[in-house]
């Protein structure tokens, strides 16, 4: 893989992973790189893309959890590591 298509991609992960500070980086980098402002956004607008669906299913099973669960805890053992 060329590096600028692993710029680009950092471009992209630090907008999905919505790091202020990596897309700071990566974009200053890129530009740097002599990579063009246009195949930048382009990155960025695919990872939007990518956030949004992901987003959107955690929107689904949101709904889907609170229209078909009675609030309760049972049947979970564990939370994720942003709960604990």
């Amino acid at each position: 893989m060329d590096e600028q298509t692993k710029k680009l991609i950092a471009v992209g992960a630090s907008v999905g992973a919505n790091c202020h500070p990596c897309l700071e980086y990566h974009v200053g980098k890129a530009l740097e790189f002599g990579i063009d402002r246009n195949e930048i956004m382009e990155a960025i607008n695919m990872a939007k893309a990518v956030r949004q669906g992901a987003a959107s299913s955690m929107d689904k099973l949101a709904m889907t959890l609170i229209q078909n669960r009675l609030p309760s805890t049972s049947g979970v053992n564990e939370a994720c590591s942003c709960c604990s």
